[in-house]
């Protein structure tokens, strides 16, 4: 039998309203139980690299407070831009997290350069946390003939395009320094890249390329098993995983990058959600098992709340946009 239009109308009415009511519930009561199944976190770049060398352990810790499981998944390509894209269309329920690094901030601005639509936009992820700010090594192999950074970039101006150099994608957190490092050079070395900071480290030891920049996670042991000598870094000062290396500025180049990691989510994730994601972050970056093996790689914990972080990501990305722009009207 069918209801009269009005009996229809009033139905649809109490339905909605009950729906939405139903919603306004569960959304708190869900985000009170959070999280009540495993949690995945999407590190966008292979095995091998910084990011993964920090979103493991950290996973780890996370799932030890939150009392679930945080799975890493390893969503590669496009230097970083298809696991962030990913991330951040992803349902905002806190089921699926982001292990970013500072390539984030870069990549929106580099589609527009190149004339790409955007593979997803920042204020599509929200900052939580931020664990490590290194700055960026110049490494080459110990065999090579470049004993410091004079001796590399004395051949590179004498052979422009002799010199090659690998990164984890066009205008990743390994290209980017070395872009700006030809800029203030005024040199050409030629980009081979690769799909992750790990690839870019078999290339180097391999012999495929003869120069990369990276974390100092990703090369301190190859440089204390004798493999690879690093020349100079993009930070100040003297780093304390590699006292020896003098950094760019102590070489007169005014050039500074560094690669940092932090924890995101996406856009419309619930405040309270994002709260207890916030409380185990602070729990992962003062855990004694985390700052242990992050810290034999040579990367200390430099740890930043969400509100810290987000005006930190905001800074860094107006410096980057223009880092980025410069670098698209060479």
């Amino acid at each position: 039998m069918m209801m009269q239009p009005k009996r229809a109308r009033c139905w649809m009415a109490c339905l909605s309203v009950a729906v939405t009511a139903a919603t306004a519930l569960a959304g708190p009561a869900a985000a009170q139980d959070f999280p009540s199944r495993p949690i995945t976190m999407i590190v966008p770049f292979p095995p091998g690299g910084v990011a993964d060398t920090v979103g493991r352990p950290v996973a780890e810790a996370l799932g030890r407070t939150l009392g679930q499981p945080v799975v890493v998944e390893n969503k590669a390509g496009a230097g970083g831009g298809i696991g962030m894209a990913h991330a951040a269309k992803a349902t905002p329920d806190g089921y699926t997290v982001l292990l970013a690094l500072s390539s984030i901030t870069i990549l929106p601005e580099a589609d527009k350069v190149l004339k790409r639509t955007p593979q997803y936009q920042l204020d599509q992820l929200v900052p939580v946390a931020r664990f490590t700010a290194d700055p960026t090594v110049l490494a080459v192999r110990s065999d090579s003939p470049w004993h410091s950074y004079a001796d590399l970039m004395a051949h590179a101006r004498a052979k422009p395009g002799a010199v090659s150099f690998g990164s984890s994608g066009n205008y990743g957190t390994m290209h980017v320094p070395m872009e700006m490092l030809k800029q203030a050079t005024r040199s050409f070395m030629l980009h081979v890249p690769y799909t992750g900071a790990g690839p870019a480290i078999v290339g180097l030891l391999g012999g495929q390329v003869d120069a990369l920049a990276t974390g100092p996670a990703t090369v301190v042991q190859h440089v204390k098993a004798g493999k690879l000598r690093v020349l100079a870094h993009w930070g100040e000062g003297r780093l304390a995983a590699l006292p020896d290396v003098p950094s760019l500025s102590e070489l007169g180049v005014d050039v500074k990058f560094s690669q940092w990691a932090g924890l995101f989510v996406p856009a419309g994730t619930p405040e309270p959600v994002i709260a207890r994601l916030r409380e185990a972050s602070r729990a992962a970056a003062a855990d004694e098992r985390v700052i242990r093996t992050i810290g034999t790689a040579g990367t200390p914990i430099l740890y930043q709340d969400a509100p810290e972080f987000a005006a930190f990501v905001q800074q860094d990305a107006k410096v980057m946009a223009e880092v980025v722009q410069r670098i698209g009207r060479q």
